[in-house]
C-alpha cells in the first residue's frame, strides 16, 4: 500500500539473527507539506496469533507462565503468565493458533472466533497480532502441552478462575499486554459481570 507522503531512500539491515532490524531512512511529507527526512529501526518479527480459551460454565480460563528473557530485567524474574501465542510462519491465523494452543497447553480447540487485530508495539515493531478466543472443556485436553523444548519453551499451563485472572492483573501478576486485553475482552463480552 503506497502512502504519496512517504518516499523510501534507504533501508540498511542491521541484524539478521533471531528476527530482522532494519534502519530505514525515508522523507515524510508533514501535515503542513514541508518534507522531513527521517531514520527509523524497525524489527520484523512476522505477525502472530493469540487465544484465551474460556469456560463460561466454570468461570475459567486457560493462562501459560513461560520465562521472557526481554522481561529479565529492572527486578522482574522474567516469568510472565499469558495467552498462548505464536508467530504465523506461513500459516493462517486461525491454523496457527490452533497448533500453538496444543503444542503450549494440550488442548484441542474446536471454534475459534477472531476478535481484533492490533499492532503491538507499532513505533519500533512490525508485527501484528490476531486476537482469538475459543471455549474448552476439561475433555478437550488432548497432551501435556509444555511448548516446544527445541524453541526453548518450558511453559506451565494453568487454569484460573476470571476473577482471579483478573485480579492477577490490578496485583501486577499479569503484566502481558495481549494477556490483558484479552482477559478485559472477556470480562466485558464473554462472562459479563457474573458472580464474584
Amino acid at each position: 500500500m503506497e502512502n504519496e507522503r512517504v518516499r523510501i531512500r534507504n533501508v540498511e539491515v542491521l541484524s539478521d539473527d533471531w528476527y530482522l532490524l532494519k534502519k530505514t531512512t525515508f522523507d515524510y511529507r508533514r501535515a503542513d507539506g514541508v518534507w522531513q527526512t527521517l531514520n527509523r529501526e524497525t524489527y520484523d518479527r512476522g505477525n502472530g496469533a493469540t487465544i484465551l480459551l474460556y469456560n463460561l460454565q466454570k468461570r475459567s480460563v486457560i493462562l501459560i507462565r513461560q520465562f521472557r528473557f526481554p522481561t529479565y530485567r529492572d527486578g522482574h524474574d522474567g516469568f510472565l503468565v499469558e495467552t498462548p501465542a505464536g508467530l504465523l510462519d506461513n500459516a493462517s491465523p486461525e491454523q496457527r493458533i490452533r497448533e500453538e494452543v496444543a503444542e503450549e497447553t494440550g488442548y484441542r480447540v474446536g471454534e475459534v472466533r477472531k476478535v481484533f487485530e492490533v499492532f503491538m508495539s507499532p513505533g519500533s515493531v512490525t508485527e501484528k497480532l490476531h486476537f482469538f478466543v475459543g471455549e474448552y472443556a476439561g475433555d478437550d485436553r488432548a497432551g501435556e502441552g509444555g511448548g516446544n523444548v527445541a524453541e526453548g519453551e518450558d511453559i506451565e499451563v494453568m487454569e484460573v478462575p476470571i476473577q482471579q485472572a483478573l485480579m492477577m492483573i490490578a496485583e501486577g501478576e499479569i503484566a502481558d499486554g495481549k494477556t490483558i486485553m484479552l482477559l478485559q475482552y472477556a470480562q466485558l463480552h464473554l462472562f459479563g459481570a457474573g458472580p464474584n
